[in-house]
């Protein structure tokens, strides 16, 4: 399906193109966004989809009325000094530096609207999540910033900043922690024998249809997990495992906390 008629008009500049940037671009050009309006800026001037112009310095024309800053956090004064020689401001200024506090935005880039964006790496096939924040925005500016998050999939506004680093935690980094769970599941799979091929392939088709099931269900994933789990059945026997103490929950709420933790580190470096 091509949504390119809900994009805002305009040019397009991402500053940077990596893992992140790269794959919610490629995301928007298959979506329907023209590649021509788009410039990406990098220091090697690479790794822009076909289309897209690759420069690597400013180009000498006024402010697009987007631009994102598709950088690791840790290269924020970079971009800050790269944009000092921008004619005028964008409209819209779209930031995915994980860490980066709205205030530290504010004060160290111009824009009419100042958007922070956290996407997950399933953007990349349109089924990511995406949490926004922003402080005072037009009608306008926030249904820009939704044109370009509806094609990556899911996305909600965050109220309170202060939350944004264990929405981070949670959304942002969930995929890492998820592909760690289908991978030890296989391990489990293995200890019990089987191949370690198929047991891959078991627990990866597993957590699939999982996860669709739990999204299009009308209960949560704690019924869900319930009505699996018959009185006395295999499934509650492992369930009586994880459930032991809260041992998963405290697993998980010890691996949110420390991303969280990082997230707030990185936002006293980004000021």
């Amino acid at each position: 399906m091509r949504l390119g008629a809900s994009f805002p008009a305009g040019p397009l500049w991402l500053i940077g193109c990596g893992n992140m940037g790269g794959a919610m671009l490629r995301r928007w050009i298959a979506a329907g966004l023209d590649p021509a309006s788009v410039t990406v800026i990098t220091r090697s001037g690479q790794g822009a989809p076909q289309g897209v112009r690759s420069l690597t310095a400013l180009p000498d024309e006024d402010a697009p009325p987007t631009l994102m800053l598709a950088l690791k956090p840790q290269q924020i004064d970079a971009a800050q000094a790269l944009l000092t020689t921008m004619r005028g401001a964008p409209g819209l200024l779209l930031s995915i530096l994980a860490g980066v506090d709205h205030a530290a935005l504010t004060e160290r880039f111009a824009a009419e609207t100042i958007v922070r964006a956290m996407p997950n790496l399933p953007v990349a096939i349109g089924k990511g999540v995406t949490s926004l924040y922003t402080v005072c925005a037009s009608d306008a500016a926030v249904a820009a910033a939704e044109a370009f998050a509806a094609p990556l999939g899911h996305y909600e506004w965050i109220a309170d900043e202060a939350h944004f680093d264990a929405v981070t935690a949670l959304a942002g980094c969930g995929p890492g922690f998820v592909f760690r769970f289908a991978d030890a599941l296989a391990r489990a799979g293995v200890s019990l024998g089987l191949p370690a091929e198929q047991a891959a392939r078991l627990a990866i088709a597993t957590l699939e249809g999982s996860a669709i099931m739990a999204a299009e269900a009308d209960v949560s994933p704690a019924v869900l997990a319930d009505r699996v789990a018959s009185p006395g059945g295999s499934t509650r026997e492992g369930l009586n495992v994880l459930d032991r103490d809260d041992a998963l929950v405290a697993l998980l709420t010890r691996t949110l906390a420390a991303s969280e933790r990082r997230n707030a580190e990185m936002a006293l470096a980004g000021r």
